[in-house]
């Protein structure tokens, strides 16, 4: 099967500064892929240059087989903030993605599919509240549900559990991992926690700092749910980051 998202000997410059050494890898379709690697090191830029939000300098991005501006209403983002309008509320902010990538969906066509996406991420009953009567969490949640109801193939998540409480992080990683099986998408996830890494990934890119190169490519065929602190596989692959981490 080929990739659906494909990096080939991609260099960048920003500012003067080298950012990318020649980074190549692939994601296949269906895939969780986990983006790992020092703070600063360019993870989060990688979900950019797939979205087309900053243009490919050197190397090549295909998406779909396509150039990212080609395919960029095959992806939705998900944020390290929520990034919701407050004087809307959860079901018209989850249906603003839609109203922006396409005006001419009816709104009672986007209103249902935002509704729809809000009750599988478990805010059915929260519809109507406004962001700030929503916590931290819910807010993210209405953030994810803002993204599926666009029906993306590919969705690029960057941080998006980083700012909350570990509690509220766990659960919203099992929910992530929930629908990501039952959608059947395609995820790009930035972290810089090799735990959550571990935890969620098929696949773990791990990013050298800057001028970024893919120093390692892990993969974790462990079944899910999984407990990492009683897996000795899961303890075998942090231990191996945690010295590659050392290096880098």
């Amino acid at each position: 099967m080929d990739p659906i998202i494909r990096f080939s000997e991609v260099g960048l410059r920003l500012g003067g500064m080298r950012i990318y050494d020649e980074i190549t890898f692939d994601v296949a379709p269906g895939e969780f892929l986990c983006l790992l690697g020092p703070s600063g090191c360019g993870k989060s830029t990688a979900l950019r240059l797939m979205g087309d939000l900053l243009p490919v300098q050197d190397g090549q991005i295909t998406v779909g087989g396509k150039t990212p501006a080609e395919a960029a209403n095959r992806l939705a983002y998900v944020f390290q903030q929520p990034r919701l309008l407050p004087w809307r509320s959860a079901l018209h902010n989850a249906a603003f993605g839609i109203e922006m990538r396409d005006p001419s969906v009816p709104r009672a066509e986007r209103e249902a599919r935002a509704r729809a996406q809000l009750e599988r991420v478990g805010l059915g009953k929260d519809m109507d509240k406004m962001p700030l009567m929503l916590s931290g969490g819910e807010r993210q949640r209405v953030a994810i549900a803002r993204a599926l109801a666009l029906d993306p193939e590919i969705i690029l998540m960057d941080e998006p559990f980083s700012a909350l409480d570990p509690n509220t992080r766990t659960r919203l990683r099992d929910q992530m991992i929930e629908l990501w099986q039952q959608s059947g998408k395609t995820v790009i996830f930035v972290t810089h926690d090799m735990d959550e890494a571990l935890y969620l990934a098929d696949r773990i890119v791990v990013f050298s700092g800057k001028p970024a190169r893919v120093a390692s490519v892990i993969e974790v065929r462990e079944p899910r749910p999984r407990d990492i602190l009683r897996d000795p596989a899961l303890l075998e692959k942090r231990d191996d980051l945690l010295r590659l981490f050392s290096d880098i």
